[in-house]
């Protein structure tokens, strides 16, 4: 009774602060508004004192120095950085005489620092993929007659343009129509290949294993394509460090090995011909074999315990 009293009274705005201040918590719960905290206060006594506990005044405190650590770290981050940039930028005297390394995230938000022998690795790659094929330079024309050398060693060199460059996997009688945007590089990765291993090579080129399809990959041309593929996966073609997971990778394992991107080569194009058989595929399907070729590689370089390419799973099909 005396409760519904009060509640009825509270409604008609007849209890002033005073009372306000001997009400017990049933009256309370017939507030609308949430209460700001556990304790009931006189309004008229309120102004100029602090009511709060000294847990909550505690509490405020430390949310305040939180804020301010917050503040000054982030502030500490940006000057570290834009000295990093100073001392690193091209136009430095520093950054050209000392050799210091560079600061990149492995794409799982880890920084990776590159040491001067992996920049230098990135830079020499990143050379040769500027190299477009002109098939008007002589050791271009020299690259192609070694390649030939290589996968038919009993049989005499075709001129460059002869119908029997299409029993290599060239669309056309003239090579050097094919490369496009795979550039020199794809050339070399080719001859690295057949020169680093033989016999995987030579299965691919012959078409040794499994049940194949009638309308075969064209050998050459899908080694064209693997090359670019690789370029973009590992974003090799940016103009700053790789950002992507599998580039980022990829630089660890470049400073391991400074062949790293011709053996990714090798292992990828004993990967896409594992995955043409496993899908039966034929030549209409060799983009989607592809797409799968480069997910799968993902996945494996994204493994922890891998150090160099040898320890990718797929690169044991090498040795077969």
């Amino acid at each position: 009774m005396a409760t519904r009293t009060l509640r009825r009274r509270l409604r008609h705005g007849d209890v002033d602060g005073g009372r306000n201040e001997h009400m017990d918590a049933s009256g309370l719960d017939a507030l609308n508004e949430p209460l700001l905290g556990n304790y009931s206060y006189d309004e008229d006594h309120s102004e100029g004192y602090d009511h709060r506990s000294h847990e909550d005044i505690w509490d405020d405190k430390k949310k305040e120095q939180l804020h301010w650590t917050y503040l000054f770290s982030n502030l500490i981050a940006q000057w570290a950085q834009w000295l990093v940039n100073i001392l690193l930028g091209s136009g430095s005297i520093i950054g050209r005489f000392l050799p210091l390394p560079s600061i990149i995230q492995n794409g799982q938000g880890n920084p990776i620092c590159l040491s001067p022998l992996q920049e230098e690795r990135l830079r020499y790659l990143r050379q040769r993929l500027e190299v477009p094929f002109d098939g008007s330079r002589v050791e271009h024309q020299d690259a192609l007659k070694q390649l030939w050398r290589l996968a038919y060693p009993n049989r005499e060199i075709p001129p460059l343009k002869s119908e029997l460059w299409k029993e290599m996997g060239w669309q056309g009688s003239d090579p050097s129509t094919d490369f496009r945007g795979g550039g020199f590089i794809s050339l070399e990765n080719l001859i690295f290949f057949a020169n680093n291993y033989p016999d995987s090579f030579q299965m691919l080129l012959k078409k040794q294993e499994g049940k194949r399809a009638e309308w075969e990959y064209p050998f050459a041309v899908a080694g064209i394509n693997i090359s670019f593929m690789l370029i973009q996966m590992l974003d090799l073609q940016s103009a700053g460090m790789p950002t992507s997971k599998a580039g980022a990778r990829f630089l660890e394992l470049l400073g391991e090995d400074e062949k790293a991107f011709d053996n990714l080569y090798c292992v990828a194009f004993r990967m896409l011909d594992a995955q043409w058989l496993a899908k039966r595929a034929s030549y209409m399907e060799f983009n989607e074999v592809l797409t799968s070729t480069r997910a799968q590689l993902e996945r494996e370089l994204a493994l922890e315990d891998t150090t160099s390419i040898k320890d990718l799973p797929a690169y044991n099909m090498l040795n077969q």
